[in-house]
């Protein structure tokens, strides 16, 4: 009897694990000291329902309040898992507490709403879709959708649409600058600052966690951002598992996952295929983004990437450093570039321990490999130039790339900017069938190749 109490509490104790994400040591054999697995969010065994706070999945009425009043009766019961039943679920900002799992089961359709002015806080902030700031034990779970309405939010550029493209966001409203249209001044909602470009620089984040410890996103499709899709930022224990992320390949500044000044991170199994940078780190840029710290004890493995700026990227601002990277069995097929390194003066950091392998590539438009300390970030309908300065200088050194299969590339491996900043990086036991060029250095010792074959 005393075997059978304890083997039925041993499976309980299985289930509950599944139900935090699982075990994901596999990933991390062989990688040494330098790797640990990041922690799971431990949720409570309470369950509640949108439909039993008045939700109604109709894509019309506002669910804002239902998911308000969800949250906090589970908060307090002291945690649970909120379940979003199949339909279509209009809602505006959605701020998750501790020890909540929001679990969308299949398909539900979390829909943010696309008037803007509901996600202005009173002090004239915008909130991101779905936000927790200082919480722990947070989870994002299911098979459901979470989808932005980004095009209420984002400006176009007239050269990356179609004629047909270009009438329907007329049709919308908006307004036309040059060869810009923004959705500012549209028929149906309002606007929420005094002039276009001061509401392009209001877009939010789809989904963003901040200050958060032990956050779990697993199985969901996130997609149609205003801005980027998935964000934790200075975060601690992150695991982002057999995620979709999507927009249109036109989307302004669409990025996917972006991970900002966060320690012990899984992604893991996800499909990326987004307008901007798909799988990126970032560390702050200058004094405020060092004393953040840096994105340390990353772990990038089985993900598939379609369409992006860069398969993998670093940058463009990275002062808080980034330390103890593996970057491991991902495709890339059909991204602007494949590895990105971007970034320049002021916005620099240091690299420690960043190891890539195994690599897949086909259809790359420009590098397989680019190095750039020349790199400008200018915000669209805006001019720039780089910044004059010898503070937080980028330090692109010590990269370790290995087995890089690439069928199909302009430029193999390029490298632009100072020396200084780009150097010791290595490539080995790789192939690289380029249409134009196989390297395009500045300086050879900016990267020293071993077994490369083009």
């Amino acid at each position: 009897m005393k075997r059978f109490i304890a083997a039925i509490t041993l499976l309980v104790l299985l289930s509950s694990l599944a139900a935090r994400g699982g075990d994901y040591s596999k990933y991390y054999e062989g990688l040494g000291a330098a790797f640990s697995e990041p922690a799971a969010p431990v949720i409570p065994d309470n369950s509640v329902s949108l439909v039993d706070f008045g939700g109604v999945g109709d894509g019309v009425a506002s669910n804002t309040e239902a998911f308000r009043k969800a949250i906090s009766k589970l908060e307090k019961l002291g945690g649970g898992h909120l379940v979003v039943p199949a339909g279509i679920w209009l809602t505006g900002p959605i701020s998750l507490k501790s020890c909540i799992d929001l679990h969308l089961e299949a398909g539900s359709i979390i829909l943010f709403s696309p008037d803007k002015a509901e996600f202005v806080d009173d002090k004239g902030k915008v909130k991101p879709g779905i936000s927790a700031s200082k919480r722990t034990d947070v989870s994002i779970s299911g098979e459901g959708i979470i989808d932005g309405n980004g095009e209420w939010w984002r400006a176009v550029k007239r050269g990356k649409v179609s004629d047909v493209e270009w009438a329907d966001y007329l049709r919308m409203g908006g307004t036309e600058d040059g060869s810009l249209w923004y959705p500012f001044n549209l028929k149906d909602y309002g606007n929420i600052a005094p002039d276009m470009k001061a509401q392009e620089k209001m877009r939010t984040h789809l989904v963003r966690f901040t200050d958060c410890e032990r956050v779990l996103v697993q199985g969901v499709t996130i997609q149609n951002a205003p801005k980027f899709h998935l964000v934790p930022s200075r975060c601690k224990d992150v695991t982002i598992v057999d995620v979709k992320v999507r927009c249109p390949w036109n989307a302004q500044n669409g990025d996917g996952i972006d991970i900002m000044n966060s320690k012990n991170v899984l992604i893991a199994g996800c499909t990326v295929d987004v307008g901007d940078d798909a799988i990126c780190l970032k560390a702050g840029g200058g004094d405020v983004g060092y004393s953040y710290g840096p994105c340390k004890n990353v772990v990038i493995v089985d993900n598939t990437v379609y369409h992006g700026h860069g398969g993998f990227v670093i940058g463009s601002e990275f002062s808080g450093g980034i330390e103890d990277v593996y970057v491991c069995n991902n495709t890339f097929s059909g991204t602007d570039t494949g590895l990105r390194f971007k970034s320049g003066p002021g916005r620099g950091g240091k690299i420690s321990n960043l190891v890539i392998d195994s690599i897949r590539m086909n259809d790359i438009r420009g590098e397989a490999v680019v190095f750039e300390t020349t790199y400008v970030n200018v915000p669209v309908g805006e001019s720039g130039q780089a910044e004059q300065t010898s503070d937080w200088l980028p330090d692109f050194s010590g990269i370790r790339i290995s087995n890089v299969i690439c069928a199909g590339a302009r430029i193999g491996i390029a490298a632009r900017g100072d020396a200084s900043m780009i150097h010791h990086n290595l490539v080995k036991d790789s192939v690289f069938i380029c249409s134009e060029k196989n390297t395009e250095l500045e300086d050879p010792s900016m990267v020293t190749l071993e077994n490369v074959r083009f």
